[in-house]
């Protein structure tokens, strides 16, 4: 399906957001969609990402970012890295209004989307950065830090270190979790948890990479 058909798509988020038992009202249902609409629009002049197929957009990134929003119980400050598109730091906010969601990209037409997004969507508890997350300083320290495809774990927590809060931790989204990754975490931390997600309408291999200071040292 090349064309954006509203109705089609909002059945599969629908049907996927119900086998995720997530609990959205009418205008966080209408809010994916909106920003869906917005990434296959944007998408052409962008290159936010190389799914071009609003469908595959609806699997691939919507109900794959949705699957990882239970880790974020307990969040209540949190910044994703390498955001891109705003996967999965938009539709975490969408999900959980309650929550402050940073994001942060060094590409400037991606900042300029997202700053986009937020205003067509009324994502007030959005913020945007353009900047090196590794120069990225903040008046608030983020007790969760997240990243969707991001980078090389050890690459992850050595960029955005500085902005974790005491006692908070990484989630990253990530893919098959090679051993090899976790193994060159650094020293100072330590990879608490690989949790697998079932993505609703998706084969592949996903899994949630939960990463903690290491108390031991």
């Amino acid at each position: 399906m090349k064309n954006f058909d509203r109705d089609t798509l909002a059945d599969v988020l629908a049907q996927g957001i119900g086998e995720l038992k997530l609990d959205f009202d009418h205008k966080q249902h209408e809010q994916l969609l909106d920003y869906l609409g917005l990434l296959f629009k944007w998408n052409s002049v962008y290159n936010l990402t190389s799914v071009r197929d609003p469908m595959q957009m609806a699997t691939l990134h919507i109900l794959d970012s949705l699957a990882a929003v239970p880790a974020f119980e307990h969040a209540q400050n949190v910044l994703d890295v390498g955001a891109g598109g705003g996967l999965p730091g938009i539709v975490l906010a969408i999900a959980r209004p309650d929550v402050k969601v940073s994001l942060v990209d060094t590409v400037h037409k991606k900042t300029a989307f997202l700053t986009q997004v937020k205003a067509e969507l009324g994502l007030s508890n959005v913020t945007v950065y353009t900047a090196r997350v590794e120069q990225l300083q903040v008046p608030e320290l983020f007790d969760t830090i997240t990243s969707r495809a991001f980078a090389d774990l050890s690459d992850f927590v050595n960029w955005s270190g500085h902005l974790l809060a005491d006692g908070g931790r990484f989630i990253a989204l990530k893919g098959t979790a090679p051993q090899d990754e976790q193994e060159r975490v650094p020293a100072e931390w330590r990879v608490a948890k690989l949790e697998p997600l079932q993505v609703p309408g998706l084969a592949a291999e996903r899994h949630l990479v939960f990463i903690e200071r290491n108390k031991t040292i």
